[in-house]
């Protein structure tokens, strides 16, 4: 969604003036100032590292460029921690307080990205606050891309329209500005990215340290009818401690990280992995089924823990161990569903991770559907719904409706419980089908071992940003005399306490 007519540059200069800025006139409100951006650049930070970090890349030496380096705060952080820093900025005044700020030792271009050598290459190029002030976002984009190493990695800041203001403030939206030429909501700016050539994006609530003091000067520059006099109400009545005190929010902004796609060539690997225990009957089919698979441009790789079954389950996964796409771990004891997961997950080298069981509920054939959603539409995170289409297909056992239907319900409980904490609108949280870019979990630490996995890697991964799309899949339940292994009275309460757990606690 863009402006139309854009402001021409005549007015664009006049408005990115000495005062562009909030608490810049005088040294103390510059210094206050400071302190809350630089709290700000060092939580960005930390979410970039875990990103590199996470795809086994390191921070230290990296060459780090960032377009509209304000006052330098940013820049100042990175280079603390190591990152071989470059900045861009198109105000004159910032560029020169900047320079004051930062010193001789780093270089600091006036201008825009399209003065930078067209031989430049950077690891990382971030970009907070500025995508919204560009006149051709797809096109900065693009340049971006041409400036950045294979697999480069971009981390930028834009208001949402998405967020709990914009909602809150309607058409007197705070982001609403002149110099604002574009605005983006999550699905808008992945599908820009997915555009330009980039692809592994998250999107992160964008948490800025700020304090009262600034709010309201935020609002004294942009004057906003009710918000503005109550925020100046508001400073008369505090002590100066209290409107200086500094607090972690997200307020009207999303992080954008993501990758620069080299692979418009290149086949996709997925990894499959398969937990194992007391399944002897569908074990050989599920292995074989797997192995059998072909999808267009993909290399499948499987991956099967095997929890020491007792039925003869653990002797059919070593008839594989020759092939060389299947990678087996055989635990000594069983510890749960989860724990198999996720010793399968650290040994997982696809750009796509897809679990399957071994029990044939689901069907092969859907495959196709899931990575499909993934490679055309920059997908990060899909579930397989086995609500899609017209029929029912959910825990319809035969013999037992009276299990059925208290199993649907509390399905449907949960399910409800999740898509109001979360914010998110599913249908089928607890399929089997989680299929996510393996790059989505890059720093995530799991540690639920039964069923409550599955809660742990949804949660956690829609925490991070990835909400999930929902692709239609074919199921055919079984029933627990056919060996479903759900406890079907103690379950329950620990998906409760992991929805709970997740909601509320920092992950």
């Amino acid at each position: 969604m863009g402006t139309s007519p854009q402001p021409s540059d005549e007015t664009l200069g006049k408005i990115y003036g000495a005062n562009y800025f909030p608490l810049s006139s005088t040294p103390e409100e510059e210094k206050h100032s400071r302190s809350l951006k630089d709290a700000t650049a060092r939580n960005y930070l930390d979410v970039l590292d875990a990103y590199l970090k996470g795809s086994g890349r390191p921070t230290h030496g990296v060459r780090l460029l960032e377009i509209g380096i304000g006052f330098g705060d940013f820049l100042s952080a990175a280079r603390e921690r190591g990152y071989d820093v470059t900045g861009i900025e198109y105000s004159e005044t910032s560029a020169n307080r900047a320079a004051q700020h930062l010193g001789e030792s780093i270089r600091i271009i006036r201008g825009e990205i399209s003065d930078l050598s067209p031989s430049e290459r950077f690891d990382v190029v971030v970009f907070n606050d500025v995508l919204e002030h560009v006149r051709d976002p797809q096109g900065f984009l693009e340049r971006v891309h041409s400036a950045m190493h294979d697999e480069g990695v971009i981390l930028c800041a834009v208001p949402s329209l998405d967020s709990r203001t914009a909602r809150l403030q309607g058409t007197k939206w705070v982001e609403f500005k002149l110099e604002h030429l574009f605005y983006f909501s999550r699905a808008n700016a992945r599908r820009l990215l997915v555009k330009a050539g980039f692809e592994d994006i998250a999107v992160l609530p964008a948490k800025k340290t700020l304090s009262l003091k600034y709010i309201a000067a935020h609002f004294d520059l942009h004057p906003r009818p009710y918000w503005t006099p109550l925020l100046h109400r508001i400073q008369r009545i505090v002590p100066r401690a209290v409107s200086e005190h500094p607090f972690e929010v997200v307020a009207s902004g999303i992080l954008l990280l993501a990758r620069k796609s080299v692979r418009l060539q290149k086949q996709l690997r997925l990894s499959v992995v398969m937990a194992v225990f007391n399944e002897a009957a569908t074990t050989r089919t599920a292995i074989e089924g797997v192995l059998a698979k072909q999808i267009r441009d993909c290399i499948i790789d499987l991956i099967i823990i095997e929890s020491n079954s007792t039925d003869g389950s653990r002797e059919i996964v070593e008839e594989f161990r020759e092939n060389p796409r299947v990678q087996i771990i055989l635990e000594d004891r069983p510890r749960g569903k989860g724990h198999a997961i996720r010793q399968g997950f650290e040994i997982a080298r696809g750009d796509i991770v897809l679990i399957q069981d071994a029990d044939l509920e689901y069907d092969f054939e859907d495959y196709d559907a899931l990575i499909e959603a993934m490679r055309n539409g920059g997908e990060t995170f899909v579930l397989g719904s086995r609500h899609g289409g017209e029929k029912f297909k959910v825990r319809q056992f035969e013999g037992t409706p009276i299990v059925a239907f208290l199993a649907n319900s509390v399905h449907w409980i949960l399910t409800f419980l999740i898509n109001v904490l979360f914010r998110v609108r599913l249908t089928d949280p607890f399929t089997m089908f989680k299929v996510f870019r393996r790059s989505a979990i890059y720093g995530l630490t799991f540690h639920k071992n039964r069923f409550d996995f599955d809660y742990e890697l949804l949660l956690k991964l829609i925490r991070r940003g990835h909400k999930p799309i929902e692709v239609p899949v074919n199921y055919t339940a079984r029933s627990f005399t056919e060996g479903k292994k759900v406890r079907f009275f103690r379950d329950p309460l620990t998906w409760v306490w992991a929805i709970l757990e997740f909601r509320f606690t920092k992950i």
